[in-house]
């Protein structure tokens, strides 16, 4: 029986306020975009997936708001910041570039990474490069080794499609893309999940709030969305302390995996498994606010 908490639609009441934030990228080509939700609390940095946005983490950010200063950045290419006329930049290389671009332009010193999907890519990317810098890492359904089935999945939606006529139709195409790895969602999940993800153009039609061109990376030999081979990456990060979150049904991480980065981290690692989940969770649901929070109260956040 499916968790009737996975089947509700999700409201979050009055959403929390945030602040537009705009910022120069990594090599000073296109204006980049952050929300950022203000707290005298500690820091976290949010980083999305290869196709979302800022608005991916509303949920999360309705848990969070008050007790953390939540940054959670548009990448390049998505949501409202600039896409760019080179697409060989859309890159996590790049991306992560230009996340440290934007805690340096804030003068944050000491933070937090969370990271679904492409954004924990990059969140593994940024601490091996400053390890002193970043004190805690939450990994949503990604790791050092990335599976080939769930990366075809992904390219095959990937890329140009024609403007929806409306809401409603966005949301029938979520639905028919992400139903089977988002177990439970009702009519008002998937509406809002299409408000999340696309955006209406001037004439009223929809469009997914990306560059179809971020794609270009995801196609080819060369692989370019994700770096050839991470564990190097991860063996830098033992003494971070480390949340991982997968989908039970995820054919983007395996079990193996997370069996591994366990075994070859040697400072706090705990793993949450989210049911009826695949590639990725959203992170509103229960179990993992219930791992997420004492987590982050755990480690002095």
């Amino acid at each position: 029986m499916i968790d009737s908490s996975l089947q509700a639609d999700r409201k979050y009441g009055d959403p929390p306020a945030y602040q537009d934030h705009f910022y120069r990228s990594s090599d000073d080509r296109l204006t980049l975009y952050a929300r950022i939700y203000e707290s005298d609390g500690p820091p976290l940095l949010l980083m999305h997936g290869l196709t979302r946005n800022s608005a991916d983490f509303e949920g999360l950010a309705a848990h969070l708001a008050g007790r953390y200063r939540l940054i959670i950045a548009d990448q390049r290419g998505r949501g409202r910041s600039d896409y760019d006329p080179e697409p060989e930049y859309y890159t996590p290389a790049t991306y992560a570039n230009d996340m440290m671009t934007l805690i340096n332009g804030l003068q944050i010193n000491s933070l937090g990474l969370i990271g679904t999907s492409m954004g924990g890519l990059m969140a593994m990317m940024m601490a091996a490069a400053q390890p002193q810098r970043f004190d805690s890492l939450i990994l949503n359904d990604v790791g050092p080794v990335v599976e080939q089935e769930g990366l075809d999945r992904i390219q095959s939606y990937v890329g140009a499609l024609a403007p929806f006529e409306s809401w409603q139709q966005a949301a029938d195409h979520c639905r028919k893309v992400h139903g089977d790895v988002m177990v439970g969602y009702g009519d008002q999940d998937w509406l809002g999940f299409a408000r999340r993800t696309c955006e209406q153009l001037p004439g009223g039609s929809i469009k997914f709030a990306y560059d179809p061109s971020i794609s270009a990376g995801l196609s080819g030999n060369e692989q370019t969305a994700v770096p050839p081979d991470l564990w190097p990456i991860w063996d830098q990060l033992t003494a971070i302390p480390t949340l991982i979150i997968h989908g039970g049904l995820s054919d983007i991480i395996a079990r193996a995996t997370i069996a591994e980065m366990q075994k070859r981290h040697s400072g706090p690692i705990s793993a949450v498994e989210i049911a009826y989940r695949g590639h990725a969770p959203m992170l509103d649901e229960p179990a993992a606010l219930a791992a997420i929070d004492p987590f982050l109260q755990d480690i002095g956040r």
